[in-house]
């Protein structure tokens, strides 16, 4: 949505137009990152992620299932993950299908059920509570029909 301008803002324009003043830029605020911003991960470790280069302990590949089916198995997967003191997981859960001209329109989605509802469940209090960092997966690793899931060390 576009902002508004406010009257001031006009007059000031208008001024500055009128005496062909150049328009004075306004300070913007900077964001400035704050430490954990990364999810619990460190600067290095989120660094090699962003580039794919800290190899997957463990790949679920989630396609064709349900979206119960796919719930059950990433719950019941990321569980078993942990106990084997595994870190970064990929859940591959496609892109989706592109709506086929044929089908319902209850089917019609800019992509699939799963990309939508895999995050959902990953912030889940149950599921959350063993995860560091959840982001979408590198090339090498899925891209985008695939997350990465960097889990918490066991304690």
């Amino acid at each position: 949505m576009k902002r508004s301008v406010t009257g001031d803002e006009r007059k000031e324009f208008e001024e500055d137009f009128r005496l062909n003043r150049p328009i004075k830029p306004r300070a913007v605020a900077r964001i400035e990152k704050k430490p954990g911003g990364s999810g619990g991960l460190d600067g290095n470790t989120q660094d090699r992620l962003d580039r794919g280069l800290i190899a997957p302990d463990a790949t679920l590949d989630l396609h064709g299932m349900t979206q119960n089916a796919a719930h059950r198995a990433l719950a019941n997967y990321l569980r078993g993950a942990r106990e084997r003191g595994n870190r970064l997981i990929v859940v591959v859960t496609g892109k989706g299908n592109p709506r086929a001209p044929d089908a319902a329109l209850w089917t019609e989605s800019p992509h699939g059920v799963l990309k939508d509802m895999v995050p959902r469940w990953l912030a889940e209090p149950g599921l959350a509570q063993w995860i560091a960092r959840v982001q979408p997966a590198h090339v090498r690793h899925g891209g985008g029909g695939a997350l990465y899931v960097y889990l918490r060390k066991s304690r």
